[in-house]
């Protein structure tokens, strides 16, 4: 009976989109030690979305990456709001600039309603910042984090 009352998640993507969008992940992540997770909701709870990004960000524990190089992509669908969140090893290497200019390239993508390439490209773009300043060891290497897309509220 409470069944009937559950909120259905919504589906943002068709299973082939979101398979083009956690390739882009796995394919961003081979070559680096960095990790990188999406993170979708229908709605920004928070005013700012970075704001949200970074509480997301320490939910998914992201904060505990070995060497504090995990990125978190945000995006409040409903709202059209989204964010980009750099743990402290990779923020100080790229700086706010990087990030600024990668949501801008989103937000230019999106605007021409190209949301799955949009995000491909942005993870790519985040993956070859990792390759520059963390790149792969396969002695010491592990994926730390899970490479699916987590869904909120």
């Amino acid at each position: 009976m409470f069944g009937l009352f559950k909120k259905k998640q919504r589906e943002y993507f068709t299973p082939a989109e979101k398979e083009t969008i956690i390739t882009a992940i796995q394919q961003a992540e081979l070559r680096t030690s960095g990790e990188i997770r999406l993170y979708i909701e229908s709605k920004c709870e928070l005013v700012n979305p970075v704001h949200r990004a970074k509480e997301i960000f320490y939910l998914l524990k992201m904060d505990q990456t070995a060497s504090r190089n995990g990125v978190l992509l945000y995006l409040a669908m409903d709202d059209h709001q989204l964010a980009v969140f750099g743990d402290e090893g990779i923020h100080q290497k790229v700086g706010h600039a990087f990030w600024n200019k990668e949501v801008e390239m989103m937000l230019a993508e999106f605007k021409q309603k190209h949301f799955v390439e949009g995000i491909a490209h942005i993870i790519k773009d985040i993956g070859e910042a990792l390759v520059t300043h963390f790149p792969y060891d396969g002695a010491t290497d592990k994926n730390e984090l899970p490479d699916d897309i987590v869904f909120g509220k």
